[in-house]
């Protein structure tokens, strides 16, 4: 096949022909090629050292070609094995996909939390800038603001009905906020000395617990806002607290390196999890379906289920997440993969997969029988904070430094 040049750019060619000739010191062949191609004797400035600089280019853009078609014969196999009628892939291995669905701005700082509502198509933002903002994720709108803290806020819970949320914030108050019809503030309470970092309902929806800088952990009434109980046990400020399904458990985490396991009538800690070597930023209960993921991790002889659970996934600044059987106390097994502190942990419905959140700037999808990576997104482009997996949804939502959200969709 004869490439067809003008007649510019064979003189062109020529000319960065010749000068590659001259510099190299092929004396007779750049004679003999002047003779024949009719090449002026003096070579224009612009020529010098033109066809290495070409042929270099042209292998620097092979190379990026290669790695397009690379990429692109990836996506077009998720796309294939994505679509759930060309493969057999069900809703329990569905998994977040680039690119995202929405990007959310409209927060003036970083996003510390993002969560679902149980019920309806809305999730929820908080802020270092003071507000909470509430959003529909399956159209992307922006729904509502509400103020009312007057510092950052660390964390957001609603109860099982999604008729109320709580709040919590670094100016030391914790708020209740109807959302059944007002969106109002109906109660602040005040207890704790210093940054309340953490919130969480107990299951039945009667009572809160509340995590602080001050090292407490604390009980309150929802009805009356009274304070009922205090655990005190963490030798520094306690980062996270979630209650695991039948509400007779809960996990605290802190940045004493610990993860603590507490039976909530009894106020008494039952279970001291120590084995990360830095702050221990985020834990979750692992759901019923993760089970058996779980014991053939960890070794165990899955058929009798050798491990019984609670399970517990714990993130820390060490880079790690480790899975723990909450009952023994034992650390069943640890993922490495991230570059910065995990920041968030959420199971997947499914059972099969954990996803976590990194300073990495990007959110990781476990496959937890096999304690690999499978799959990594470049989330955002700051630290990514927080992430919410929907229980019944194909979503997930991020939240980051860069003041964004973005919302995920599972195929």
């Amino acid at each position: 096949m004869k490439m067809v040049l003008s007649q510019r750019q064979r003189e062109e060619l020529n000319q960065a022909i010749a000068d590659y000739l001259d510099s190299n010191g092929y004396s007779e062949a750049l004679d003999i090629f002047r003779k024949e191609a009719e090449v002026p004797t003096e070579i224009e400035r612009k020529y010098r050292g033109l066809l290495e600089k070409k042929w270099t280019s042209v292998i620097r853009l092979q190379k990026k070609v290669m790695e397009l078609e690379s990429k692109l014969s990836e996506t077009e196999k998720e796309l294939i094995e994505g679509a759930p009628t060309k493969a057999k892939r069900t809703p329990t291995e569905w998994i977040p996909r680039h690119p995202e669905k929405f990007k959310l701005s409209g927060h003036r700082a970083t996003v510390n939390r993002v969560i679902f509502h149980p019920i309806f198509s809305m999730m929820v933002s908080a802020s270092e800038d003071a507000t909470i903002k509430v959003w529909d994720f399956e159209t992307g709108e922006y729904e509502r603001t509400l103020k009312g803290h007057t510092d950052s806020v660390q964390d957001i819970a609603f109860d099982g009905q999604g008729k109320l949320l709580a709040s919590c914030s670094s100016d030391l108050s914790i708020k209740l906020w109807d959302f059944t019809q007002t969106f109002e503030c109906i109660k602040t309470m005040h207890g704790h000395d210093h940054n309340v970092s953490s919130v969480a309902f107990v299951p039945a929806g009667d009572f809160l617990l509340s995590g602080s800088r001050d090292k407490t952990i604390k009980m309150w009434e929802v009805s009356t806002g009274y304070c009922v109980k205090t655990y005190t046990g963490h030798r520094e400020w306690v980062r996270m607290i979630r209650v695991n399904v039948d509400g007779s458990l809960m996990a605290s985490c802190s940045n004493d390196h610990s993860v603590r396991i507490w039976c909530i009538s009894s106020k008494e800690s039952k279970n001291e999890l120590r084995e990360h070597d830095h702050t221990v930023e985020c834990i979750a209960w692992a759901p019923e379906t993760a089970s058996a993921a779980i014991n053939e991790a960890a070794g165990a002889d899955n058929k009798k289920g050798t491990h019984q659970g609670p399970f517990l996934a714990s993130g820390s600044r060490d880079k790690t997440i480790k899975v723990w059987d909450v009952t023994s106390g034992q650390c069943l097994f640890t993922l490495y993969g991230h570059d910065n502190w995990v920041r968030g942990i959420a199971f997947h419905p499914g059972g099969k997969y954990m996803l976590t959140a990194s300073d990495d700037k990007s959110i990781r999808i476990w496959d937890i029988r096999n304690k690999r990576c499978m799959k990594t997104l470049n989330a955002h482009s700051h630290f990514c904070t927080s992430l919410d997996m929907h229980k019944s949804h194909p979503y997930v939502i991020s939240g980051s430094v860069d003041q964004t959200i973005k919302i995920w969709e599972c195929r």
